[in-house]
């Protein structure tokens, strides 16, 4: 276990915002996650878990402790009908996406290039392109820091909904993630619902080639936050009634929504936003990004505050507009743990 005497995380979160905290530990198996998250907790200072940090805003420093997910490790297993897979909470969730295509495991491709770790995954239940964490999950395993206790929920138990798990609700800074189990069916079955894959064929389309779409697409639309920090999308896309979209679809005919069931109707929060006129709009440092408008970015040192100020504004407007509210997808911090975003 590494205790770091320099504190700055600012390489520890992709919106690059520059803060410091009191401790920060990289744990790099798992009885070093479990060791340092408890002593924290036992010792009453506040805890952030980091994996990738892609999906973290924090908007001052940290009064406590860091500690840094950095556990490695795949096993594969297999039975007639699917490939098993128990993965360490500190993978790289695309590169696990890469070496089930070189395995010739393929399922996970429409999520390919979503950054962050694999412990972060069921937390959020990261999605897109019509797939989500959820189909795929067996199991979590997690430490319960009230208990002391390592715990297994089967997927059912993990509650999950769009970008929502247990983990964000009854289980909310409770839970640290340890590892995941994903079950692969070995019968592939392409994903080609969403967007540029409903020009592939079924019959013709390969793993590697919704790979390389979605990596294209995703690279054409967002921002690497290498170059450019930010946390991918930064809004939910809202989900509202048929009566209530038919009704806005007679005042804005070029509204996007998906349809979901015969209730529901999923809007394109980005569309919302643009609409809006929001694309370029900066507060701060913070900019909204002008390829697409789901995503903040910090343009100039931004502080989180500049962020959540934007955020806010953004919320605030479409309300006013549409009557739709949008919910931030990050998590966001202050000084001693996780806040909403009117309070941030």
């Amino acid at each position: 276990m590494d205790t770091n005497i320099y504190h700055s995380l600012v390489k520890l979160n992709t919106l690059g915002v520059d803060v410091n905290c009191d401790q920060l530990i990289h744990a790099c198996d798992r009885k070093q996650i479990v060791e340092a998250c408890l002593n924290a907790t036992c010792d009453k200072v506040p805890l952030l878990v980091l994996g990738g940090g892609s999906n973290i805003v924090l908007t001052t420093n940290f009064e406590g402790t860091v500690v840094v997910i950095g556990s490695k490790g795949i096993i594969v297993t297999e039975d007639a009908t699917a490939y098993r897979l128990v993965v360490e909470a500190g993978e790289n969730w695309h590169d696990l996406v890469v070496f089930c295509l070189e395995n010739k495991m393929p399922g996970l491709e429409n999520l390919a290039l979503i950054p962050g770790s694999v412990g972060a995954a069921p937390i959020q239940n990261i999605g897109a392109y019509g797939a989500d964490f959820a189909q795929y999950c067996d199991w979590v395993e997690y430490l319960d820091l009230e208990t002391g206790l390592c715990q297994r929920l089967n997927a059912s138990e993990c509650l999950f909904g769009y970008r929502d798990s247990i983990f964000k609700q009854a289980l909310k800074q409770r839970a640290v993630i340890l590892s995941v189990g994903l079950s692969l069916d070995k019968q592939w079955n392409p994903n080609l619902s969403y967007g540029p894959l409903r020009e592939f064929k079924r019959e013709s389309v390969s793993p590697q080639m919704v790979f390389d779409c979605i990596c294209t697409t995703r690279q054409q639309k967002l921002p690497d936050p290498k170059v450019l920090g930010n946390v991918g999308s930064f809004f939910k896309n809202p989900i509202i009634s048929l009566e209530q979209y038919e009704a806005l679809q007679q005042q804005y005919p070029d509204i996007v929504g998906y349809v979901i069931n015969e209730r529901e109707v999923k809007l394109a929060a980005g569309w919302l936003i643009e609409r809006s006129g929001f694309k370029g709009m900066t507060h701060g440092g913070a900019a909204v990004h002008l390829n697409q408008a789901l995503v903040l970015i910090n343009k100039s040192h931004a502080t989180g505050y500049d962020v959540c100020q934007l955020a806010r504004h953004i919320i605030a407007k479409i309300r006013n507009h549409f009557m739709v509210t949008l919910e931030v997808e990050p998590r966001i911090f202050g000084a001693t743990g996780q806040k909403e975003i009117n309070d941030a």
